[in-house]
């Protein structure tokens, strides 16, 4: 796609810190990391969304970052790694991506990035619950 950097990267024409580039998707530094080795996973081909990608790629890519973050993880001596993707909201580039973020024990970075809340009864959440249910 014109003008989107991930696949400037994809194609070779935009430089980055490579880890992986395989048939699945390409693995390279973030280059504004939450941590050193902070690594973003992309699909090759330009999807925006988790919803876009196709049910035959779903092994293949998340087979891939499976693999980057086990990487992470050995190659870096970290403690374990921080897995995440925005879909449209806190999506900075417009192409699928998962992060993958090294942590250490005591790290600083304090569970989810947003406040919590909770249902105000059991009613409620099983509401919440029936809504998602009802489209899948």
């Amino acid at each position: 796609m014109a003008g989107c950097v991930f696949c400037g990267i994809v194609a070779g024409e935009v430089p980055a810190f490579r880890v992986v580039d395989v048939p699945d998707g390409v693995g390279f530094l973030d280059t504004r990391p939450v941590f050193r080795g902070h690594v973003l996973v992309v699909p090759r081909t330009h999807l925006v969304t988790l919803a876009e990608l196709p049910g035959e790629g779903l092994a293949g890519y998340f087979g891939l970052v499976q693999r980057v973050a086990v990487a992470v993880e050995s190659g870096l001596g970290a403690g374990g790694t921080f897995v995440a993707m925005n879909n449209k909201v806190s999506q900075s580039v417009p192409h699928l991506h998962t992060h993958v973020v090294p942590r250490t024990k005591g790290d600083g970075l304090r569970g989810f990035f947003w406040p919590r809340t909770r249902y105000t009864d059991d009613a409620e959440a099983q509401e919440y619950a029936d809504r998602i249910g009802a489209v899948l």
